[in-house]
């Protein structure tokens, strides 16, 4: 498929997404202030605001990570807008995007709330407490109460923000997977053609398993409860959309990549 023949929608915002990460990491002194304004940061940090639940979709940690997830609504998001139209495939993305953020800020929430509440109950201060936060420093004696893992992550969900489209993106691919189950999917990773309705949730489970065990095949600072996010969203809106997605299945349809 040549890039001329994307759809309207996948062309503007893979043209986005490219303009964002030039102007984040090759105009000099602009990464920091990029990153502390369109990231999406915790919502108690001071950093925080609510457009970055948007915002975030459009930032990249790197050329392999905005690669990937381009390539990847490259391929799955142009089927998908042939089908819908360009007005809905963009409500989907940006639902499934924001509501991965949502999701993954909420775990993270419940995540902070219950090591604050475990600090506060062996005697800390709101005034210590707020000291670990802005400094990441500690009474080593506060290691027989809480782990050192503990305070760790603690201080990494304040201050750790999230950026791009994986959340949106993987709604995309569960969408793909519920309207072509059968297609089959040739990626370079893959040694034989591997159909959706099998990929698809294994790597679901796979993103699960690493989001609670902290375990990544890919490395570390992958947000994978934000990519568990966006496939609820994706699947919540593909249920919702049923009764117009239906009669979209095609045992041919490959995807490939070379």
């Amino acid at each position: 498929m040549q890039i001329k023949n994307l759809s309207l929608a996948v062309k503007g915002l893979i043209a986005v997404n490219a303009l964002l990460f030039v102007v984040t990491y090759f105009l000099p002194g602009n990464e920091q202030r990029m990153s502390e304004m369109l990231a999406l940061y915790f919502p108690m940090n001071e950093l925080f605001q609510p457009w970055q639940f948007v915002t975030h979709i459009f930032m990249h940690g790197g050329f392999a990570h905005i690669l990937f997830n381009m390539f990847a609504l490259f391929m799955f998001g142009t089927p998908l807008e042939k089908v819908w139209g360009s007005q809905r495939f963009l409500i989907f993305f940006f639902l499934s995007g924001i509501g991965a953020g949502l999701i993954y800020t909420g775990i993270n929430f419940l995540e902070f709330n219950s090591l604050a509440d475990k600090l506060a109950s062996n005697g800390l201060s709101q005034g210590e407490i707020k000291l670990i936060l802005d400094t990441g420093q500690y009474n080593s004696s506060l290691l027989s109460k809480i782990s050192k893992e503990e305070l760790s992550e603690f201080f990494t969900l304040f201050h750790a923000h999230v950026v791009g489209a994986s959340g949106a993106v993987y709604g995309i691919l569960v969408a793909f997977g519920i309207m072509y189950p059968n297609a089959k999917l040739a990626l370079i990773f893959l040694p034989v053609p591997v159909a959706a309705k099998y990929f698809i949730p294994a790597l679901l489970l796979l993103d699960l398993f690493s989001g609670i065990t902290g375990f990544s095949l890919f490395g570390g600072g992958i947000a994978h409860f934000a990519h568990i996010g966006g496939a609820i969203i994706g699947f919540c809106l593909m249920m919702l959309w049923r009764k117009s997605t239906s009669g979209y299945s095609y045992v041919d349809y490959r995807i490939r990549s070379s």
